[in-house]
């Protein structure tokens, strides 16, 4: 998911995102709609979900969509009582299992149905909920989501739907937790003739009806329940295979048909990312599914092997560098980061949106990365400093668990930051990558928690990280390292940070390079010669002040 700017006359800032209901919000105060939203209650525990075969018509002249998702689940331990989320204003009709009615009871975005046929331990069995309403619009998406209805510039409709920390129950009914992806899913999206639908995974038919056509996309893979999307437009199809790690994929774009020529030229960044990601962080996790960029009319989002795309085909971010370092404008912003998502957000899943900085700090990274790749280390390390300023410091990257709430929003350029640190500390760059890639494999098709992230890394890379992890992601103070120089010997330490913290930094010294390991309490190291310079690498995110 992209971070929200706004632009002054002079600078770039990250924009405040108090008033927005979908990502990024601030709050104190939680409810037992935020419980229900964001726990895995005891009636979502008793099932594993299996499949989704999702029907929806959409009438965009009157803003109203229907239709029915079949729910496929095998029970864990049984139990009567199946929690199915579906925000209003969008109804739920009825519910059937078997050819039966059954009861529903609802506490607003959460409904609790009665099963009838006794749910035994072991055994496979599905419900279909029936559904229809004007869906919550847009009033700013991607960050304030739900459906974009919208017109091309030839006044034709132009619809997306956007859902991230919303909920995908904002526009179809299914189980909105993202501790639990469904394997597999069938998206049957009915829409006016003239008109194309593009959803996630492959197209396996099109079925014309009297005035509709119906679009029947299959996703193979695992999906999170905010990658689920629709797409509706004058769309334009072309596409490539690209020859990757796993043989071909094929890489397919639909664009308005206006944009086609421009298209196929500024989406050559789309193979360029898929090179240098698989590098870095291994095979595209979704080969099966295949990779698709879709114009859309809002700015983009990850929505697996379906990204959307609203970049108005500039470089950087709407035409801006956020790095102010002149690399960000190497590369379409939301090509990169929002493919770079197919990796950290739709391979590796959070179970709890409190550990959204898993998503969004190693995509933000991403850019660091493919600027790597292509220009270099030293141009990847200006970027990724350079967007330190946008970081806040406002509260802790983590949020609140069970309660569908995320930490600040300095995930993004404090938490690339925090892992450019990481990399300097492994001090070993095959390594690294090492562990990037193993990350993609350790956690394939997984929901994942900060825990093992964490452990995964230090484990892998021989090091205890667990100090550096609490400061940077669950603290908002940045460590101060604090020197005195007395001739040849120079006193460090650090200040601002939690216990245990004792991170090494390199330093330069009379222009030699050297390595302290300060810690909270004061340390000496003596030198041949007079210190009369030191300068702190950096590439390591920490302050630094000289003390009398």
């Amino acid at each position: 998911m992209i971070k929200k700017y706004f632009f002054t006359i002079i600078t770039l800032a990250i924009c405040n995102l108090v008033s927005c209901q979908g990502l990024l919000t601030d709050k104190n105060n939680f409810t037992e709609q935020d419980t229900l939203r964001g726990s895995i209650t005891p009636e979502r525990s008793w099932w594993d979900l299996n499949f989704y075969n999702l029907n929806v018509e959409v009438k965009p002249d009157t803003k109203f969509i229907s239709g029915n998702n079949t729910i496929r689940y095998t029970v864990l331990e049984e139990s009567q009582t199946m929690q199915i989320d579906l925000q209003p204003p969008l109804v739920i009709e009825k519910v059937v299992q078997d050819g039966e009615l059954l009861e529903v009871h609802s506490k607003t975005n959460a409904h609790f149905i009665t099963l009838k046929k006794r749910q035994e331990k072991g055994s496979a069995n599905e419900v279909t909920v029936y559904y229809s309403g004007h869906p919550k619009e847009a009033r700013n998406a991607p960050w304030d989501g739900g459906f974009s209805w919208k017109k091309d510039s030839n006044n034709k409709d132009f619809i997306a739907t956007s859902c991230q920390g919303l909920g995908a129950s904002v526009w179809w009914p299914n189980k909105d937790h993202m501790y639990d992806e469904v394997d597999s899913m069938a998206i049957n999206i009915t829409v006016p003739k003239g008109l194309i639908n593009v959803s996630n995974g492959r197209l396996k038919s099109v079925i014309e009806n009297d005035s509709t056509n119906t679009y029947n996309w299959y996703v193979e893979n695992p999906i999170n329940n905010y990658g689920v999307n629709l797409n509706i437009g004058d769309y334009v199809h072309f596409g490539e295979k690209y020859q990757g790690e796993k043989g071909n994929l094929d890489m397919d774009y639909y664009v308005l048909k206006d944009n086609l020529e421009t298209a196929k030229a500024h989406f050559k960044d789309a193979p360029k990312m898929m090179e240098a990601f698989e590098h870095w962080f291994g095979p595209y996790p979704f080969y099966e599914d295949s990779f698709k960029l879709v114009e859309v009319p809002y700015l983009g989002m990850e929505h697996q092997s379906s990204v959307t795309y609203g970049n108005k085909y500039m470089k950087g971010y709407l035409g801006n560098d956020l790095s102010n370092t002149g690399w960000g404008l190497k590369f379409d912003f939301i090509i990169i980061h929002e493919a770079g998502h197919e990796w950290f957000a739709n391979n590796i899943t959070y179970k709890d949106i409190a550990d959204m900085w898993i998503h969004e700090s190693f995509t933000a990274y991403s850019e660091n990365l493919f600027l790597d790749y292509y220009y270099g280390k030293e141009a990847a390390a200006e970027y990724v400093i350079g967007t330190r300023k946008n970081i806040r410091n406002d509260k802790p990257i983590i949020g609140v668990y069970n309660v569908n709430n995320e930490g600040s929003s300095d995930m993004y350029y404090k938490g690339a930051n925090l892992l450019h640190t990481l990399r300097q500390l492994v001090n070993d760059d095959e390594k690294w990558r090492g562990i990037l890639r193993g990350l993609n494999k350790e956690f394939y098709h997984k929901t994942v928690t900060t825990a093992e992230i964490e452990n995964y890394i230090s484990s892998v890379a021989d090091k205890d990280f667990s100090a550096i992890f609490n400061q940077y992601l669950r603290t908002t103070m940045i460590p101060v390292l604090e020197y005195k120089i007395e001739g040849k010997k120079l006193n460090y330490r650090y200040t601002n940070v939690v216990e245990g913290y004792a991170m090494p930094v390199k330093i330069s010294i009379n222009d030699d390079i050297d390595w302290l390991k300060p810690a909270s309490t004061w340390q000496t190291k003596k030198f041949k010669k007079a210190i009369t310079n030191i300068k702190v690498d950096p590439n390591f995110y920490i302050n630094s002040k000289k003390l009398d």
